[in-house]
């Protein structure tokens, strides 16, 4: 199930906390409870996926990002996510959540977050989102000029290079 009354809870704490520039970092603080656990009693990889959420709403949010897509009437999709786990998070274990925007192509926006307990990095995600409206998907120029930043562009890091280059011969639809 998807975690509601933690999403209340982390926007209402985004409500109160400091804004944020499109390429600063969201941190946010999180426990591990007994509904996240998977049969070998560790955080589930599914939900993993829905706890980043907890980071990527409220980070949209204090950045301003939900306001711009409210006024523009604009939609924010994930086109794609690559995820790599390296350490278990258990049972009211605390970690921390960092999320924070890469750079951008003409037609995506490139997030990168990653869960932290004790110093070392348990899981990070690589995201690719769109913009949308009804007639499909917005350059992200449009984004950086709503920002007043039209000139930013930071370069995309060789390895988020090398994860579109392959997500391009990617067949789809699939085969089966």
């Amino acid at each position: 199930m998807y975690p509601f009354i933690r999403f209340t809870k982390v926007m209402a704490l985004a409500s109160f906390q400091k804004p944020l520039a499109i390429d600063d970092v969201h941190v946010s603080k999180h426990i591990c409870w007994p509904w996240d656990l998977d049969i070998w009693m560790e955080m589930n990889n599914g939900i993993t996926l829905s706890l980043y959420d907890l980071g990527r709403i409220p980070f949209a949010k204090r950045t301003g990002l939900v306001k711009a897509l409210r006024k523009n009437k604009w939609a924010l999709a994930i086109a794609g996510t690559s995820i790599r786990y390296r350490r278990r998070v258990h049972m009211f274990q605390r970690y921390e959540m960092r999320t924070r925007v890469i750079g951008r192509d003409d037609r995506f926006i490139y997030l990168q977050q990653s869960m932290w307990r004790g110093g070392e990095a348990t899981s990070s995600a690589l995201y690719r989102s769109a913009l949308t409206d009804k007639n499909g998907i917005v350059p992200t120029q449009k984004l950086a000029d709503y920002f007043d930043r039209s000139d930013w562009n930071p370069p995309l890091p060789g390895w988020v290079r090398n994860w579109i280059e392959a997500e391009s011969t990617r067949i789809w639809p699939p085969e089966y």
